[in-house]
């Protein structure tokens, strides 16, 4: 399924929301730009680095150019590829928008880093000892999609679904279709406990208790930064 637009466009210019996805698109364009040996190091810097962030925490000095500590939050603006990027920028495009508007710019910007952040530390907790670089905006979105869920329950999200050669679309009210995401999420991430690091993150390339852990801190913090006040036109 993907998302196309929601049904409840936001009264401000959300341009926290525009500058994130132009941040993302800028540093994707510069990863373009690297040798695959480049690339790979620009990763291993800037990118959620398990082992080394467990090293970090535990007072080892690890030679990095940042500290540690702070690719939980640059991490948040690497991906892996073109489908990644897309993916990650549609979710937040269809959603960032009206979390923005409820919770104002900058603490939407507060929010958003902090879902990252927590998201990133959920995937670490797993795997703290793993040498698998993590990233992505995935972890920060499914935050935004945590609080979009329990703010716009009843919104309904035009998606396209598939049907053989043919594609169809159906609207669909974001807590089914954020519910059932966060399930396939929390269930894939149980399912890869016990499987191999593959591809840049943990279970076969997704990070899914980052988006899962995203997805709780969201639902979690939203409310705590004013996600209900009355500024709604629904």
């Amino acid at each position: 399924m993907v998302p196309l637009s929601d049904d409840n466009p936001t009264e401000i210019t959300p341009f926290i929301t525009y500058g994130l996805i132009a941040a993302n698109i800028w540093v994707f364009f510069h990863e373009t730009s690297l040798t695959p040996q480049q690339l790979t190091l620009f990763f291993k810097h800037y990118a959620i680095v398990p082992q080394e962030l467990t090293a970090s925490f535990n007072g080892y000095n690890t030679n990095q150019p940042i500290p540690e500590w702070m690719t939980l939050i640059t991490s948040q603006f690497l991906h892996g590829g073109f489908l990644h990027i897309a993916g990650n920028m549609l979710f937040l495009w269809v959603f960032g928008n009206n979390i923005e508007e409820q919770l104002g710019h900058f603490k939407y910007l507060f929010f958003y880093l902090a879902c990252g952040i927590l998201a990133g530390l959920s995937q670490w907790f797993f795997a703290p000892y793993s040498s698998i670089p993590s990233l992505g905006a995935s972890g920060a979105i499914a935050g935004v999609m945590g609080a979009y869920i329990i703010r716009f329950p009843q919104a309904r999200v035009l998606t396209l679904i598939p049907i053989g050669f043919f594609i169809t679309t159906v609207r669909i009210p974001s807590v089914f279709f954020l519910g059932f995401w966060f399930l396939q999420q929390a269930l894939y991430g149980f399912a890869s406990l016990n499987t191999p690091s593959n591809i840049g993150m943990e279970g076969g390339g997704i990070a899914y208790w980052a988006h899962a852990g995203g997805f709780i801190f969201g639902f979690i913090l939203g409310p705590l930064l004013g996600l209900f006040r009355d500024k709604s036109r629904r």
